[in-house]
């Protein structure tokens, strides 16, 4: 009998060996499979729509982590997944990417969108609207009555401080903010329309620009009169004359508030009232108003004209004469006009 060496090789040992090597290859394939599959769903659900069928508001407090966050997407409705949501912030690098704020999610948003509008703090924005010509303490009543604004507001800000625009805000804005913004945003409108003023106007420094813009604001709300209200009173101060404002009656007597009335003869003579320009010549003390930039502008770049007065015309708007005779005749027409409306 011969005895096999056992060095020499052994065919159904190789056999074996080789289907060994085979069957780890097909796990090693399989498993690759199985990786690449669970990677392409993964991939597939962070791109999926989302479960919310209509748009979803959230509001993500500031302080809260991936955790809290991820959950309270979940909670609301906007991810199908927390967990798959903390998967894609982590992959993204973006947990320290996440702002809070009020947010206002598409219906069917997908993880991906709802991260990217995270990311980049797309909050909703709610409109505040200021009118030209308002107060300083009715800005304040509006920002104080407002209820996405937060915080108080210290003290009423200087008569003619702020400028009249619509502002947009994000639920949590402190009201001294919105201040804040108002400054500085007239503050910028008069750096760039004071360099480029008409020459020899008869005021020199900013602060009677905008005293005077005040007046323009509250005596005429059409926008294209106020260069030509603008000129009559520049003309006058030119002269030397008074401005004979009602307006400005008005603001020594209620601070700015409707007054209700007409002004009485007791009050046009009043001499105790420092904003009678009937009775003192030149600017008032201060703004009546808070000026806009229509306004601003008319002032600095006042029409050429030689008007001297206008009156209403009973469309709304004004009519202007340069001598005195042409607007008494104004007047009288003006007057006719109230008489006809009264008797109606």
């Amino acid at each position: 009998m011969s005895v096999r060496h056992p060095s020499e090789s052994d065919p159904r040992a190789g056999r074996v060996l080789v289907a060994l090597l085979g069957f780890l290859l097909f796990l090693v394939v399989a498993a690759a499979g199985t990786a690449f599959f669970a990677w392409s769903w993964v991939q597939s659900q962070f791109d999926a729509p989302g479960p919310a069928v209509e748009e979803t508001v959230v509001v993500v407090p500031r302080g809260e982590g991936l955790i809290q966050i991820a959950n309270r997407f979940e909670r609301e409705g906007v991810v199908s997944d927390a967990r798959l949501f903390r998967l894609l912030v982590t992959l993204e690098e973006a947990d320290r990417d996440l702002r809070a704020g009020e947010y206002a999610f598409p219906p069917e948003a997908s993880m991906r969108d709802i991260l990217q509008q995270v990311r980049e703090g797309v909050v909703v924005q709610y409109p505040i609207t200021f009118a030209e010509g308002l107060t300083s303490a009715m800005i304040v009543r509006i920002l104080e009555a407002s209820e996405v604004l937060t915080g108080e507001i210290a003290e009423t800000p200087p008569e003619g401080s702020l400028l009249p625009e619509t502002y947009l805000v994000q639920r949590g804005t402190p009201r001294s903010e919105i201040i804040a913004r108002m400054q500085s945003d007239q503050d910028a409108l008069i750096a760039r329309l004071w360099p480029n003023r008409a020459d020899d106007l008869p005021f020199d420094t900013i602060e009677e620009a905008i005293i005077l813009a005040s007046i323009v604001e509250k005596e005429t709300g059409i926008a294209e009169e106020r260069p030509r209200v603008a000129a009559v009173f520049v003309n006058r101060l030119r002269r030397g004359m008074s401005l004979d404002s009602d307006p400005t009656i008005i603001y020594g007597i209620t601070g700015g508030e409707p007054l209700g009335r007409g002004i009485r003869r007791s009050e046009l003579d009043n001499t105790n009232n420092p904003y009678n320009t009937y009775h003192f010549a030149g600017l008032p003390p201060g703004p009546i108003a808070n000026p806009g930039p229509d306004a601003i502008a008319a002032v600095l770049n006042p029409a050429d004209t030689r008007d001297l007065f206008f009156v209403a015309d009973g469309t709304g708007g004004h009519v202007f004469a340069e001598t005195y005779a042409q607007h008494q005749r104004n007047v009288a027409n003006w007057r006719r006009i109230e008489r006809e409306r009264g008797g109606r």
